[in-house]
């Protein structure tokens, strides 16, 4: 068991050592991205839920 262990926590050690952590410029351009693809999922949903309720809102009055 403790054989099995050690192994597991070598292979471990390996596969870490072979990550490629992004650099800053890179976190903070993937950063931008996500800011502006959520602003504008945000601003379609938000036009969307108006056009639907002011439609039903027309329906029913």
């Amino acid at each position: 068991m403790k054989n099995t262990v050690n192994q597991y926590i070598r292979n471990a050690k390996l596969e870490l050592a072979k990550v490629i952590f992004p650099t800053k410029p890179q976190v903070k351009q993937a950063f931008i991205a996500v800011v502006i693809v959520v602003t504008f999922v945000v601003l379609f949903l938000a036009l969307v839920d108006l056009i639907m309720s002011s439609t039903v809102s027309a329906i029913l009055n």
